[in-house]
């Protein structure tokens, strides 16, 4: 088992070197008067990172509504 996680571990960081060389190219992103540009691949990591910020703070705000729901 020791070693499948091993390999898993490493076949993931392949995979991520790889999206990561693939995706160099610089893009711009604009949101009002405010531009940036960066690589792709960081793009992508900053979007999954707010993803996850995001969901779970919306997951928690439910799961409170309904806790607060069920206790009236």
């Amino acid at each position: 088992m020791k070693y499948l996680h091993l390999l898993l571990i490493i076949l993931l960081t392949v995979v991520v070197l790889i999206f990561t060389v693939q995706n160099l190219e610089l893009v711009t992103v604009a949101f009002l008067n405010a531009q940036i540009t960066l690589p792709r691949a960081v793009l992508v990591v900053i979007i999954y990172v707010l993803g996850m910020f995001t969901g779970g703070f919306v997951l928690s705000l439910i799961k409170s509504w309904l806790k607060g729901a069920s206790r009236k």
